[in-house]
């Protein structure tokens, strides 16, 4: 509990592997059940666990967050996940769409997960776009994802995205270019050209 509250209420969502160093994998899953049932933690999901914040509006637990959730699902199993494509084309303003329910893309398959009867979608990114998960230049790439998977036009997107990523968003793009998916790689040079024509 200690180590769970360092990171303050609602701040983290733990799996068992996160307390492995602490003692045997067995004795970890005994202490987990051991405080979900003194209701000193709450159990989320399968092998997931947080200390939950607590919402005046409920009077008692406030749910989960997804992105949360995500996360320490990916984390389970080694890998990485982040909110899918149209998310990432809304954060950047190529579309004002948003999901109906929460999604994410994962750089290795992984189960849908139930949360608070809220159902979490995963979707396997692909071998090109894993690796920049766990990036900052991920919003791009997927952004200009969506924009490709929906006709809409990559001159345009790029030109939109210059105006509209953060700094460490394409600090993250020119550090990773090499890892692009081919076609990509024009696009990104030209949200790249585009963001130095609006510095200028």
């Amino acid at each position: 509990m200690r180590r769970v509250r360092g990171h303050g209420r609602g701040g983290m969502i733990f799996t068992p592997a996160d307390f492995v160093d602490l003692g045997a994998r067995a004795a970890v899953d005994q202490a987990l059940s051991r405080l979900v049932k003194a209701k000193t933690l709450r159990r989320v999901g399968r092998g997931l666990y947080d200390w939950p914040r607590q919402s005046k509006l409920l009077g008692g637990d406030a749910p989960a967050a997804a992105d949360d959730v995500a996360a320490a699902a990916a984390r389970r199993v080694g890998a990485t996940a982040a909110p899918d494509n149209l998310a990432a084309a809304n954060a950047l303003g190529l579309t004002t769409a948003v999901l109906s329910r929460p999604a994410y893309m994962a750089s290795r398959k992984l189960g849908d997960r139930t949360v608070g009867g809220l159902r979490v979608k995963f979707r396997p990114s692909g071998a090109k776009l894993a690796p920049l998960l766990n990036t900052d230049a991920a919003v791009i790439v997927q952004a200009l994802a969506w924009a490709r998977d929906s006709g809409f036009d990559l001159d345009e997107a790029a030109a939109k995205i210059a105006r509209t990523a953060s700094d460490a968003a394409t600090s993250a793009l020119v550090a990773n270019l090499r890892r692009l998916p081919v076609w990509a790689l024009g696009p990104a040079r030209a949200i790249l050209r585009n963001r130095v024509a609006l510095a200028a």
